[in-house]
């Protein structure tokens, strides 16, 4: 699993990139409370087909192993922090396992991110096809 991004330029970019990087772990392992951790309660998780979940959702989706994430790779992430709000994109090149079937995404995501207190939660993704 190989991570790259642009150069964070202050503390609060650097302390993002290191939370993506945590939720990166976190939807590989599965591990539900790095999930909950993550994830702030409002949160609206999209797919790149149409389907929005919620905190509850995503965390048993990947907790439970439906969607299983057997590697992901970030490529050309580029994080910008505004107040307490933190807008990162980049490329999600994963391998999966989704019902014991492999297979590879190849998509490109919108994280919005909110200073809650001391951390990051997330606030929102969206998922898109990249175009081929």
């Amino acid at each position: 699993m190989s991570t790259s991004y642009a150069f964070a330029q202050n503390k609060a970019e650097q302390s993002l990139a290191t939370v993506v990087e945590k939720m990166k772990n976190a939807m590989v392992s599965g591990e539900r409370k790095d999930l909950e951790e993550i994830a702030a309660t409002e949160l609206s998780y999209g797919h790149s087909g149409g389907k929005i979940e919620d905190k509850a959702t995503f965390v048993e989706t990947i907790a439970s192993g439906k969607s299983d994430f057997v590697s992901i790779d970030l490529t050309n992430q580029t994080i910008k922090v505004t107040g307490d709000i933190g807008v990162v994109r980049h490329e999600l090149h994963a391998k999966t396992n989704d019902g014991g079937k492999p297979g590879e995404v190849h998509l490109g995501i919108l994280l919005v991110w909110q200073l809650q207190g001391k951390n990051w939660k997330l606030l929102a993704r969206q998922a898109y096809k990249l175009p081929h």
